[in-house]
């Protein structure tokens, strides 16, 4: 049988029915890496990126990566789904130098690659995984620059740029011979972004046929398939493609979709027949155009008779947590359920029927896998445990593919129904397995949503266990077992970090914490939690379908509490600072720096990196505060600055009011050695202040409690005292007495039962002495959950939790989620005399339920999704408290 052979009249009577195919053709134009360094004109570095093609063409998945000259660790930079229309560029922001410059144009994109000023390599990726080397078949464009560069297009790196230089793609970005060399040219920077005129190509006359073929394809004897090959011609139709040589009977070559125009792509298949025998056919296949142009390419044909199973999927997993035939080679068969950046897992659609063996695998394939969802394959690979965070939890896999065989497609493989709360026997048994969770399933934890594409989700909203019961109780216990098996973190199934798009977003752009998700069906994971290593490892889902995420916890207004003559709100403001980490302030001075016990630099400041992200930051906590509407309000890590940056609060707020409704009250002598430190504003309208504001400087506070006495209207008077316990952080050595006992405190509560001790014995007391005047109010972050020793300890001297009184009653209370658990860290502790003269007290869940990718940052956002509302301006929740307080009659009557 001679070859087939496609002749230009029967294609043309195809071409009115098939689809085009066009070849996108983005390109790196423009490079600069000097971005604030010594004399540079622009305070960034930056990557510009162009359309050559005559077709729009989707970002959508796509990144940048960066590495520097010789290394081989690349970073990724995600881009935006956009769509770049032709001749259109793209502006994609990069990071600060430490020096000036000026502002770049406005960017469509924005990253954190740090470029070097004068070598390194920079690709264009097709996909967000983290490229293992240049030559990644993803890498759609690369430009390697300055001496030394160890990948480039072409026979030579692009020219150095340097601090004033960027290297620019010539023609405007058109011009591409793929040799970095003399396509790029050292010269003033010009960052061209999506607004500036676009610059459409003309396609070169006579440009080449570029024809795109597998090197190799194999299908398995009496099975048959099929493989996809194109051609796309840039000024030309493609209207001829024949099989030259190696055609046997029942290998043909068919039309699957034509170009219509020139530009687009033609494509075709290879079919080879389940009658074809075993063996290995050299294709040589010809294309050619309208202009009389032609072009070859070769594929490797393989038809291999089908190799034995040796093991099936839950042999090679067992019943342990490590495979029986770790380290050896196997052929195993089952369907393909789920590809990820770098595998696919693979499942034995039958089983065993074995409850304590899992029916499937995962396939390690180091890029993207070329199989699909349905299709049944045989392989040969290595069995391997990989250490995926836990050396103690190893995952089975696959590595090493060799011969592997496409049997069928489109098969099904019905998802197995689990519940949590799970085992770890319950999960390992499931490990690799495509499951659907039938029970809905609540979101506990959204802070690495954005981040690294991950939600916790649990069977119910989980509440601390200390939060309840006291830490190391038989209760404390049950609940953090019952916690941990009710627990599973939804991945977005990609290894990138800041995905873009934000994933699981929804109205608002928020999930809140609290939401609920039902019928959720993926893949059983383990693996890292974040994308640190090391780091937390667990149980993740690899969903198979999109989640659909029900709105159960809806935003809610600010309280209504009865109406009483004084409402005092407590809110950590999540370091307000007003100066900033790159060392300027918000009055605009420079080189400035922040204190820390003897040592003052801008390393110290916690709060906005710039001035950009401080009017973010202010603009919420302002939206809030003024929706809250307090007549007082004790805030916490606010800096500690004299009053600077509580007065740039104030301002604000007065501001956003159009009038003066709020004043400082004017900080006590001693605030302390931390960078942060509490305050207080108030109301002049509402309160007047009794004597000044005391504070207990003893050392057990890094952060001194501080007191403030208010006389309402009626004659009625109060005391407030802000507290900002010792955090759990930073814990210090095992051998410590702070050190983490495993009892749910976490560490340093021995210094917080100090501080609360202090706090009742000493400057209470002390207070309540010089206010004459027994009714005191206790808010703050004490950094204890509500049954953890130091607010026991509280109780027992006297003071009446009003968050127990209130709130617990309508549900769990909490204005803080940590690991997937809720629980209350800010209270208001009243002493018995006052406790009368409280009518409500409540928390504003703004923040803790809120997603953080939505908060004011600017960092590893490649899609911003702030909006100057009260959402998300802290990580803790506010709280609100209303006293009817009863008039007194003044001292001496």
């Amino acid at each position: 049988m001679s070859p087939p052979i496609l002749q230009s009249a029967f294609l043309s009577l195809v071409l009115a029915s098939l689809p085009a195919v066009a070849a996108p053709a983005i390109v790196i134009s423009q490079v600069y890496g000097g971005g604030g360094n010594s004399g540079a004109p622009y305070r960034n570095d930056y990557i510009e990126l162009f359309n050559r093609d005559a077709v729009p063409v989707s970002l959508r998945g796509w990144s940048v990566q960066y590495a520097p000259a010789t290394g081989s660790a690349w970073q990724v930079a995600p881009l935006p789904d956009l769509t770049l229309q032709p001749g259109q560029y793209l502006l994609m922001q990069q990071a600060a130098g430490a020096g000036a410059g000026a502002p770049l144009p406005a960017p469509e994109a924005s990253g954190n690659l740090s470029l070097a000023a004068s070598a390194g390599k920079v690709a264009l990726v097709n996909g967000t995984a983290t490229i293992a080397s240049a030559g990644a078949p993803a890498v759609v464009d690369l430009v390697g620059f300055g001496a030394g560069a160890s990948a480039f297009e072409g026979i030579a790196p692009a020219p150095a740029p340097s601090n004033t230089t960027a290297i620019l793609r010539a023609a405007g970005g058109c011009g591409d011979s793929n040799n970095n060399a003399t396509d790029f040219a050292a010269t003033t920077p010009m960052p061209r972004n999506g607004v500036t005129a676009f610059h459409v190509c003309q396609a070169a006359a006579g440009a080449p046929i570029i024809a795109a073929c597998p090197d190799a394809y194999s299908v398995p004897a009496g099975s048959g398939g099929a493989t996809a090959v194109s051609a796309s011609d840039a000024d030309g139709i493609i209207n001829f493609a024949s099989l030259l040589s190696g055609a046997v009977d029942g290998i043909t070559l068919t039309p699957q979709a034509l170009a219509a125009a020139p530009g687009g792509a033609a494509s075709f298949l290879i079919n080879v027949s389940a009658m074809v025998p075993a063996g290995e056919h050299v294709l040589t296949l010809a294309f050619a155009n309208n202009q009389a142009q032609t072009a070859s390419c070769m594929v490797k044909l393989a038809v291999q008779a089908a190799l034995a199973t040796s093991r099936t999927i839950p042999q090679i997993q067992g019943a342990a947590a490590a495979s029986p035939y770790a380290g050896t080679m196997q052929t195993t068969e089952g369907v393909v359920t789920l590809l990820v950046a770098n595998g696919f897992y693979l499942q034995d659609p039958e089983g065993d029927g074995d409850p304590g063996t899992s029916d499937s695998i995962f396939v390690f394939t180091g890029a993207a896998p070329t199989v699909a969802v349905g299709d049944r394959i045989r392989l040969a690979a290595t069995v391997a445990e990989f250490n995926a965070g836990d050396a103690s939890r190893p995952v089975t896999q696959l590595t090493g593919v060799r011969g592997m065989l496409l049997l069928s497609k489109n098969n099904r493989v019905a998802p197995a129904a689990v519940t949590l709360p799970m085992s770890a026997a319950d999960f390992e048994r499931h490990e690799g397995m495509l499951v659907q969770f039938g029970a809905p399933l609540t979101v506990s934890q959204n802070y690495f949503q954005g981040r690294y594409g991950q939600v916790t989700l649990s069977a119910g909203r989980l509440e601390k266990p200390t939060n309840r019961y006291p830490a190391g109780s038989a209760q404390a216990l049950a609940a953090a077992a019952a916690n941990a098996a009710s627990m599973i973190v939804l991945d977005d199934g990609k290894t990138s970090q800041n995905p873009v798009p934000v994933p699981y977003i929804g109205a608002d752009n928020t999930l809140r914490a609290g939401d609920t998700v039902t019928g959720l069906t993926g893949v059983i994971d383990f693996g890292l939690i974040t994308a640190s290593n090391p780091g937390p490892s667990g149980y993740k889902l690899q969903p198979s379908a999109v989640p659909q995420f029900a709105r159960d916890n809806p935003r809610s207004a600010p309280p209504r509490l009865p109406l009483g003559n004084v409402k005092a709100a407590s809110f950590n403001v999540l370091n307000f600072f007003t100066t900033f980490g790159d060392g300027t302030t918000a009055s605009g001075q420079s080189g400035q720096g922040c204190s820390l016990g003897a040592s003052v630099a801008k390393s110290n400041c916690r709060g906005a990196d710039n001035l950009v992200e401080f009017r973010r930051q202010r603009a919420k906590i302002v939206a809030a505060m003024l929706a809250i509407d307090a007549d007082v309000f004790g805030l916490m890590e606010i800096q500690n600055n004299g009053d600077v940056a509580v007065a740039s609060l104030v301002e604000a707020l007065n501001a956003a009011a159009g009038a003066q409704r709020y004043a400082v009250v004017p900080r006590p002598e001693q605030t302390g050695s931390d960078a942060i430190r509490v305050a207080m504003i108030y109301k002049p309208s509402s309160l007047r202040l009794a004597g000044p504001a005391l504070s207990d400087p003893d050392p057990v506070n890094s952060r001194p409690p501080m007191a403030q006495t208010f006389v309402a209207a009626n004659g009625g008077s109060f005391s407030l005292i802000v507290n900002h316990m010792k955090s759990k952080g930073s814990c210090p050595d095992a051998g410590s007495p702070d050190a983490d006992r495993g009892d749910g405190q976490g560490c340093w509560n021995a210094t917080r039962l100090q501080q609360a001790r202090r706090l009742a014995e000493v400057f209470v007391p002390q207070v309540r002495e010089v206010a004459q005047d027994p009714d005191v109010l206790l808010m703050g972050d004490f950094n204890a959950y509500g049954a953890e020793d130091p607010i026991r300890l509280l109780g027992d001297y006297g003071f009446k939790n009003q968050i127990e009184r209130f709130v617990r009653r309508g549900g769990v209370p909490y204005s803080y989620v940590f690991d997937g658990e809720a629980g209350y860290l800010d209270h208001a502790l009243a002493s018995a005399p006052l406790q009368s003269q409280v009518l409500g007290a409540a928390e504003w869940h703004i923040n803790a339920d809120e997603p953080s990718v939505i908060d004011y940052n600017t960092e590893f956002k490649p899609q911003d999704l702030y909006s100057a509302t009260p959402y998300r301006s802290s990580d803790h929740d506010p709280v609100v408290v209303s006293l009817g307080l009863r008039g007194k009659p003044e001292k001496g009557r």
